[in-house]
This record gives C-alpha cells, sequence and structure tokens, in this order.
C-alpha cells in the first residue's frame, strides 16, 4: 500500500508486482524490503491535476495513494473497501450496490472523478473497474487550483496500468459468497523487437449473486499502449469499457419522512430488502490519448485528450422510511442518463533559477464540454410511490409496466476553458514556497435541449493556491496551505419539487496544516484543516421538498494516520479522523439550523490496521483490519442518527511455486464478526468472503 500515510510494507519476493512476471528463485525465502525508496511511499510521484508531478512530501496536501497490490491482496471492489484503512475516506455504499452519492472525504461528498487526468461523470454510481487499475488516490479537500470547477469534497483518481518491458501474463480465477464467480486476465509487454512499442490489455468478468441476493452480471476489458517516438517523445494511449447489470440490489434508504429518533433493528435478510425484477444498467468508457517531451534538460511537456461517458439505465428502488417498526414508503425511480466529457489540457512543467532560488514551474490550459442527456420527461422519466411495505417482511412487488430509456427530454451542455500556472520557490535546501493560480470560465450553455437557445448562465473565477514546505530532512515535511474552489450551480434532482432549477455557483476555501513523515520503521501524516462551503438545505414549502441553498457550512478537524514496523515480520497502523462539522450564517427562516451537524457527518472515524508474515510458513502473510464510523445525522435538523458501528476484516495470501510457475492464494473474509449496522444511504454490508487463485507466466 503506497499511502498518505507514508507506510512502506514489508514486501516478500513472492509478493512483488504482477508486472515483475520473474520466477521466484527460492519458494522458501521472503525477503523483507524496509526504508524509503524512489517513488515509493511518501516519495511516490503523484500526479495532482494542475499542481504536475509531485512526490508526497512535496505536495502541501493529505493525499492517499492506494496501488493495485494491496486492493488485489485485500480484493477490495468498492471505493469503501479500497480506502478502509484510510479514516478521512468513507463510502455508506457496501459493495454489491449502486454506490449513489455515497462516497465522503472529510465528511464532504465527492463528485469528483478522474481516470487518468480526464474528468468522468460518476454521479449515479460512484464506482469505476478495478481490474485495469494500477493506482486510486483520493485528494483530500479543496482541488481549484488543480482542477477547476468541482465539489469541495476532493477528488478520486484512477490511473490505469501500464505497458511493461518484459511480457507478463497474469491469470486469476476467483469466487465471492455468495456465489459469484469472476476470472481475469492481465498481460503486457514489447509488441516491436527494439521495444519502442508496448501494451498492456486486461479483461475480466464476474457473474452471480453477492452476499446481499444482488445479481452481478459484469464485464470490462481495457487496453493501454505506448511508443516511444524517440527517446525523448513518447505517445501514449489508453481505453477502457464495462458493461454492468446489477440486478434486485437492496433498497436505497431515505430518511426524510421518518418519525422518531431512534432507526429499526437493522436485518441482514436482504431477500425482504428488494424488488426481485429491479436493475441498475451502466456501460462506462473511458479513453486517454497524448504526449510526453521532454524537450530541454528538466523541462517537458504532455498534452492530453481524454474522452468519457456513461449511459446508465435505472430501474431502480428506493424506500423513505417512516417509523422504528420498519414501515416504509416504496418508490420506482425509472430514467436513463447519458453523461460525455471531452477533454483537452497542454502542460508544461520545468525548473529555472533566478540567483540562489530554484523555481518549480507548472503552467497550462484546459478545455472541458461536459454533454448531459437525460431522460425527463412523460415517457422516459418516473417516479412513483409504487409500493409500501416491511423491511421484516417480503415485498412482493415487481414492476410490469414498460420501460422507455429515452435521453431527449433534458439535456445540458457545460464548458470550462481554464489557464493556470504555479511556481514553487525552493528557498535554499529546506524550504519551499508555492504560489499558484487558476482562472476558469465556466458556462452553462443548454438546459432545454435546443441548441440555438442559450441558457445564459455564465461564471468566472481565479482560484488561487498558496502553501509552504519546510523539510528539516529528507524523510519529513511541515507544511501549511490555502486554496480555493468554485463550485458550478448544481441541477436540482427528481426528488425534489423545484427540480431541474440550477442552483447559483459558490465559492468554497480551505486552510490546512500538516506534517508527514517516513524513516526506518516509522510513518506517520499529520493534518489539520478547515473547510468553508455554502450550504444547501432541504426546505418544506407549501408542504413540499424544495432543495435550497443557505448559510455556510464548516468542517474543522483533525486527521492522523501512522504505521510501525516492531520488526522484519509485523507491522501495525492506525489512523483517526475528528471532525468539528457546523452549519454557520443561516438565514431567520432556518434559525434552528444554526451550529447543527451537516447531514452524514460523523465526527469520529477510527481505523486500525495488521500485517504478519508467517515464519513458520514461508510465503504466507496474514492481513486484518478495524474501522470504526461513529454517528452521524441523517439530516441538518439532527433530530435522527444513524448509530456508530465498527466492523473488522481479516484476510490471508500464500506465495509458492507450482511446476516452476509462481501462484498467488488470496482469501479474505469481509465483516468478520457480522456487525450489523446502518449507513446513510444503505442496510450494512454482511459477512461475507473472497477466495481466488492467480498464476504467473
Amino acid at each position: 500500500m503506497l499511502s498518505g500515510v507514508g507506510a512502506c510494507p514489508a514486501v516478500s519476493a513472492a509478493e512483488a508486482d504482477t508486472t515483475d512476471n520473474a520466477a521466484l528463485n527460492d519458494a522458501n525465502t521472503t525477503i523483507i524490503v524496509t526504508g524509503l525508496k524512489p517513488d515509493e511511499g511518501q516519495n511516490k510521484i503523484s500526479q495532482s491535476g494542475a499542481l504536475g508531478a509531485k512526490t508526497l512530501f512535496d505536495t502541501p496536501y493529505s493525499i492517499s495513494v492506494i496501488d493495485a497490490e494491496d486492493i488485489t491482496r485485500r480484493q477490495a471492489n468498492s471505493i469503501g473497501q479500497i480506502f478502509a484503512n484510510d479514516p478521512s475516506v468513507f463510502s455508506s455504499a457496501p459493495s454489491g450496490s449502486t454506490n449513489w452519492w455515497g462516497t465522503q472525504i472529510r465528511g464532504l461528498g465527492v463528485r469528483n472523478y478522474y481516470i487518468d487526468d480526464v474528468p468522468l461523470l460518476l454521479y449515479w454510481g460512484g464506482d469505476f473497474p478495478l481490474e485495469p487499475i494500477e493506482s486510486v488516490t483520493a485528494l483530500k479537500g479543496l482541488t481549484g487550483f488543480m482542477y477547476g470547477f468541482g465539489a469541495p469534497g476532493g477528488v478520486i483518481s484512477y490511473r490505469t496500468k501500464r505497458p511493461t518491458a518484459e511480457a507478463m501474463l497474469t491469470t486469476e480465477i476467483g469466487y465471492r459468497t455468495s456465489s459469484v464467480f469472476y476470472a481475469r486476465a492481465d498481460a503486457g509487454g514489447p509488441l516491436s523487437q527494439d521495444g519502442r512499442l508496448g501494451y498492456r490489455v486486461n479483461i475480466g468478468g464476474e457473474k452471480g449473486n453477492a452476499y446481499n441476493q444482488a445479481g452481478i452480471n459484469r464485464l470490462v476489458g481495457s487496453l493501454a499502449l505506448e511508443y516511444a517516438i524517440s527517446p525523448d517523445l513518447k505517445w501514449y494511449a489508453t481505453a477502457t469499457y464495462e458493461d454492468s447489470n446489477l440486478q434486485h440490489e437492496p433498497f436505497q434508504f431515505y430518511w426524510a419522512n421518518y418519525v422518531g429518533n431512534s432507526l429499526p433493528r437493522p436485518t441482514y435478510d436482504y431477500e425482504k430488502l428488494n424488488v426481485a425484477n429491479s436493475y441498475y444498467k451502466a456501460r462506462t468508457l473511458a479513453a486517454a490519448t497524448g504526449l510526453d517531451w521532454t524537450f530541454a534538460r528538466g523541462w517537458s511537456a504532455r498534452l492530453t485528450y481524454g474522452y468519457t461517458n456513461k449511459y446508465h439505465r435505472s430501474n431502480k428502488m428506493f424506500v423513505y422510511m417512516r417509523n422504528q417498526a420498519g414501515d416504509y414508503d416504496g418508490y420506482a425511480y425509472n430514467f436513463a442518463e447519458l453523461d460525455q466529457n471531452h477533454f483537452g489540457q497542454a502542460m508544461i512543467q520545468g525548473d529555472v533559477m533566478t540567483g540562489p532560488i530554484r523555481h518549480q514551474i507548472v503552467t497550462g490550459a484546459s478545455f472541458q464540454q461536459t454533454d448531459s442527456a437525460f431522460g425527463y420527461n412523460d415517457r422516459d422519466y418516473y417516479w412513483g410511490n409504487d409500493f409500501n411495505g416491511n423491511i421484516y417482511q417480503d415485498q412482493p412487488f415487481r414492476v410490469t409496466r414498460a420501460i422507455r430509456f429515452g435521453t431527449g427530454g433534458w439535456p445540458s451542455k457545460e464548458q470550462q476553458r481554464a489557464l493556470f500556472l504555479s511556481d514553487t520557490l525552493h528557498l535554499g535546501e529546506h524550504v519551499q514556497a508555492m504560489v499558484g493560480a487558476r482562472h476558469t470560465r465556466y458556462r452553462l450553455a443548454d438546459l432545454d435541449g435546443n441548441p440555438l437557445v442559450d441558457s445564459g448562465y455564465r461564471t468566472s473565477a481565479v482560484t488561487p493556491t498558496l502553501a509552504l514546505i519546510y523539510k528539516p530532512a529528507p524523510y519529513a515535511s511541515l507544511y501549511g496551505s490555502y486554496v480555493e474552489a468554485m463550485e458550478p450551480g448544481s441541477r436540482v434532482g427528481g426528488e425534489y419539487a423545484n427540480v431541474g432549477e440550477v442552483l447559483k455557483a459558490t465559492l468554497s476555501r480551505q486552510y490546512e496544516i500538516g506534517a508527514k513523515y517516513e524513516h526506518r520503521q516509522f510513518s506517520l501524516t499529520l493534518a489539520g484543516f478547515r473547510i468553508e462551503r455554502a450550504n444547501t438545505i432541504d426546505r418544506l414549502i407549501n408542504g413540499a421538498r424544495h432543495l435550497t441553498q443557505d448559510g455556510l457550512t464548516l468542517y474543522k478537524g483533525v486527521e492522523a494516520i501512522g504505521s510501525y514496523r516492531f520488526s522484519d515480520r509485523l507491522k501495525l497502523g492506525a489512523g483517526v479522523l475528528h471532525l468539528g462539522p457546523s452549519i454557520r450564517n443561516v438565514s431567520a427562516g432556518n434559525e434552528d439550523l444554526r451550529g447543527n451537524i451537516p447531514a452524514g457527518a460523523a465526527k469520529w472515524q477510527l481505523t486500525g490496521s495488521a500485517e504478519y508474515y508467517v515464519a513458520a510458513i514461508p510465503g504466507l502473510s496474514l492481513h486484518g483490519n478495524l474501522r470504526h464510523s461513529g454517528k452521524a445525522p441523517t439530516s441538518d435538523s439532527n433530530t435522527l442518527y444513524v448509530p456508530a458501528y465498527t466492523t473488522a476484516n481479516l484476510g490471508f495470501q500464500f506465495n509458492t511455486l507450482i511446476g516452476g510457475r509462481k501462484v498467488t492464494f488470496t482469501g479474505n473474509v469481509n465483516n468478520l464478526l457480522n456487525a450489523k449496522y446502518w449507513t446513510q444511504t444503505n442496510i450494512g454490508e454482511g459477512i461475507n468472503a473472497a477466495m481466488s487463485v492467480r498464476l504467473s507466466l
């Protein structure tokens, strides 16, 4: 795991990355590697939009990077599982369900997703296939300078696997409870004799019924190419496609109509929590191409073009819980939407000296166009109270009416044009000062589907960033930073009476101080932050729910994540996030909300983890983690809370040689103690297990 905590895990020769296709020289020998190495731990180089390529030590924000090895070892298949050891990143959506607005960073919802630096709208299902992924990064907090207009919750960024210098092939088959089988293959290497053209192919699929009785049916494929045109100029291209059909998943839960202050008893009788012929179907495509050019000593340029789209069709069921007895009002939600992004960016990065001061310059320009076609009309859109029931009783309702999935009812077109520039001044050996700004022009060109009628919605902003970094030693840094972000006015969703209304653009601010340390056995990151964001509030107007803007939400808190290697075989880790969120500056009509906790924000998130390499059985390692999520209000009114809960996961990995080939057996049990709990949006993730065998050729 490479993360913002700077953890440098023990790595056995039998646990090398799957790109290393060399056979083990000795299946009975385990080699432990410790210490800070280039492009590992806090020295890992991270691409953060307009910030360019910097090591985590030299980045004045909190960032967590989870690599493919750790994802594979824990058999993670959701955002919540990927970041299980980072208390600042949380998802209320359990695996085997649609991640419908479920991901949070520091208590704020995440809306910004990037694939190889290209934006992808995952609003109605915030998970991306992991088979072709090399790493997943969480950039915490505001991202206005790095990425432009966007929600202030942070960024989830995926990096796809790239071609390998040597030929490699791994195949894996696996099983998840209760009856999901999956298979995947990862191949790469040179395509030309001179090695200048390389490829990487990943294919995979899974099918069956998950632990929560959701029907899984998914196929994914990806291709990456790289060609060295010259020693200084490289072309690359990547493409990932997924076709997913998630059937009869458990209900999505809302609490707005609840009477009482205690939630019903959680139940994992999942067959009573779904409609048998419901589904959520999605086809996702993410592609990018570009050039990397080192045109002078210390100077490089990157030109990127990307295209992403997601076409989703919802026959998904939502319920409004009514009381502690478990009664609910059930709604069927049918719609289709096609979201497309065209993205282009040119960026130059390099060093220049002015006297004794070295400047790291990053400058560039970007363009982004988002086209969304949403079937919001009488034919293609449906939201209706079709069924009622109780979570402890069978639900006999079935959808029998005809469903149309047209996308012509509510198109929109957004454009962003931006220029950015930053300068990191190296003031001697130990001090860096960074100043940067992005100027973005935002245009909402179309809201009614008529390209001849402009919406007239325009706004622009200069979003600055300022930072100071002090490095008393190569393995430690202290930093302070300030950043702003502009969030375009959101379009109100179908569950509100003012559906279709576009709210005004808002400005958010973040102040952060922190420390990063990684040396010998000890790794630690600390951050204290204050995030100010304009608030959106549910209001009843003439008896109907409206989404409105009013007041300010303040998220201030402290996070700490660390690990310590007690021996060559044992490493323990822990993390804590303490939030002090509150609603401020509300108008007279919302005085009762002043000082309350924003909906969904828990004051406490705690994590603990362990890794152990078994001396008696060479090649065998054990790992486990605990996560505690504190109670969180279901709404800004703070009249009802989702109770705190704690889950535990345990797994193993065993590497050996069979017939001279490297074989890896992996198994994991999630929610080992079968803790029963609610989240903000779903019933919890009951105990479930996975097992796989991977062969490297």
